[in-house]
């Protein structure tokens, strides 16, 4: 077991409570602002102590309460990196990067620079100093630096949050490409979902302290639980729902009974699905299909969102169901369509929740 967590720790607004055996590589962490994430991370790292739990990294014990073991920040051989890179403004790069390895001769030092930079492509910007580079090279600098010290755990805080979606995208591709050869465990906290579903293979949803889903990325998005691990994980399109029979469910919100493939749970409270999963037909005798009117859209450069009403049209412009994400070139072919349009909501790809 590569890493083992069950932490507890009375935060001002909540109880920490966060429980999870990690054998995989790298695990992502989601939760809304204030969830506990980063609590989470700065206890594994040392630089906050659990009231009570143990925490344990490749079989070494890095804290455990009852047997008052408590592992110094500078020996658990952990790399951090966070959302604002704490690069030191007065050393170089070079410095930067090998500051942790100090305890190291001059020769290994050296080549484990060279490593880093080669890694996380900095050639040339080794005397340079923080501010006489860019964002996305800072933030570069910081990740060789967390690898040089070859650490068993790293610790990836909101690391590209600063950054514009150009240098996020490249530096999402350079961290994937630097983890393929990293053979640690990495804790990865974002709130991109495209980051998370692209780099890590299970997911940590936490809300209020509570860790409220664990499981493989899969799963987590295409069959999340509960509503708020449906929300946090993005979805738009919810309606509260009650059992009809055996393989019928009405969605109260929508106004409409739907046919279901899986099995309807005892405790079933909600239903949903992911607004990109809606489909635009021109067969109203299909299985879950319904007319609908638009009462508004939203656009973004390569995405419509349309917001949609079943069965009857809109009377203002916040009457409306459900949404649908087409891409541009989808919404150019059905724009045009006379109304009522008739939309589909996959019967297997509705989740029903708790």
């Amino acid at each position: 077991m590569p890493l083992f967590v069950e932490i507890q720790k009375q935060l001002p607004s909540y109880p920490l409570r966060i429980s999870f055996n990690l054998k995989q590589n790298t695990l992502g962490i989601l939760g809304g602002s204030g969830s506990g994430k980063s609590m989470t991370l700065r206890c594994i790292a040392g630089i906050e102590t659990p009231d009570q739990g143990r925490i344990i990294l490749n079989d070494r014990v890095l804290f455990d309460s009852k047997r008052r073991i408590n592992v110094p920040i500078r020996d658990r051989r952990v790399g951090f990196v966070f959302q604002n890179y704490a690069l030191f403004p007065h050393l170089t790069v070079a410095q930067n990067i090998v500051y942790g390895l100090q305890h190291l001769n001059r020769s290994e030092q050296r080549s484990r620079l060279r490593e880093q930079l080669a890694k996380l492509h900095l050639q040339g910007l080794e005397h340079r100093y923080p501010q006489q580079i860019s964002g996305g090279q800072q933030q570069r600098v910081a990740l060789a630096r967390a690898f040089a010290i070859e650490p068993e755990l790293l610790i990836l805080d909101e690391p590209f949050s600063a950054l514009d979606t150009y240098l996020r995208s490249r530096l999402q591709e350079q961290l994937a490409e630097a983890l393929s050869t990293y053979s640690g465990v990495t804790l990865f906290v974002t709130h991109n979902l495209e980051e998370v579903y692209g780099i890590c293979p299970e997911i940590l949803v936490v809300s209020e302290g509570q860790q409220i889903a664990y499981d493989r990325k899969e799963a987590i998005f295409d069959r999340p639980q509960t509503y708020t691990v449906a929300q946090i994980t993005g979805c738009k399109n919810f309606s509260q729902a009650r059992r009809v029979n055996a393989t019928q469910i009405s969605a109260i919100d929508w106004g409409c009974v739907l046919d279901v493939m899986e099995p309807i749970p005892s405790d079933l409270a909600f239903v949903g699905i992911r607004a990109h999963h809606l489909m635009f037909s021109k067969q109203p005798d299909q299985l879950n299909t319904f007319p609908c009117w638009v009462t508004k859209i939203r656009e973004t450069p390569h995405r419509t969102t349309v917001y949609l009403k079943l069965n009857a049209p809109p009377t203002h412009s916040l009457d409306y169901y459900i949404q649908a994400e087409l891409f541009k070139e989808r919404w150019a072919t059905v724009k045009d369509q006379a109304f009522p349009w008739f939309v589909q909501l996959d019967p297997l790809r509705l989740f029903m929740m708790r």
